[in-house]
């Protein structure tokens, strides 16, 4: 069950356009964490959804862009963070990319039993990956928006854990990866990475309907 609300209400523009509402609502996953959005409430029943990338947040400036240029043209949508992210429950993983999907058809199921029309989902960057999971299990949504997800989940691995990663996780069981300054910003255990590793995009991509619009 799902709990909202009110954060706040606003005109936009000169001209007497309709009411933009913001509230918060909070959707439970298939695992009881509850997740944490922001609808913008424009009063159609149509919806969009959009999706955060990696370390990232509902809060970030693409997200609140994405949607504030939805509201816009009258369009309602909502942004949200997956678990272990932002206000989220839940422990931040570095793979979870098909959990993130599965917080994603929460979402989803949560608004149709409201009685909404999901006509698209919008993903920024590893939140491009979540959507293109989602649109190849589910298959349930025409338009699916995928900006700037990693095509190659095995590129890119080295420059954030470092020269021999998969040896040294092997050897540990895991790598701290820190910032400049030495502080600790995530852990990768071996099983998320090989959570990413064995992350096919390319064969999730042949898997979406070929009515569906990405």
């Amino acid at each position: 069950m799902s709990v909202t609300r009110p954060t706040q209400s606003y005109r936009q523009g000169v001209q007497q356009d309709p009411v933009v509402e913001r509230r918060r609502v909070v959707i439970p996953n298939s695992r009881g964490e509850k997740l944490v959005g922001i609808l913008h409430e424009t009063g159609s029943k149509q919806l969009v959804i959009v999706c955060h990338g990696f370390q990232s947040t509902k809060e970030r400036i693409p997200m609140v862009n994405l949607a504030a240029a939805l509201e816009r043209e009258g369009i309602s949508a909502f942004r949200f963070d997956f678990s272990g992210n932002g206000e989220s429950e839940g422990s931040f993983l570095y793979g979870n990319y098909r959990k993130e999907a599965e917080d994603l058809r929460a979402i989803v199921q949560d608004f149709r039993t409201k009685g909404r029309v999901i006509t698209a989902i919008i993903g920024h960057s590893k939140g491009g990956n979540a959507v293109l999971l989602y649109a190849s299990k589910y298959n349930d949504i025409i338009i699916v928006i995928n900006i700037s997800g990693r095509f190659n989940l095995k590129r890119g691995i080295e420059g954030r854990l470092g020269l021999g990663y998969l040896q040294r996780i092997k050897q540990n069981g895991f790598i701290d990866v820190k910032n400049k300054k030495g502080k600790l910003e995530y852990r990768v255990t071996e099983e998320s990475l090989m959570d990413r590793l064995s992350t096919d995009i390319h064969a999730a991509c042949r898997m979406i309907c070929q009515d569906c619009r990405y």
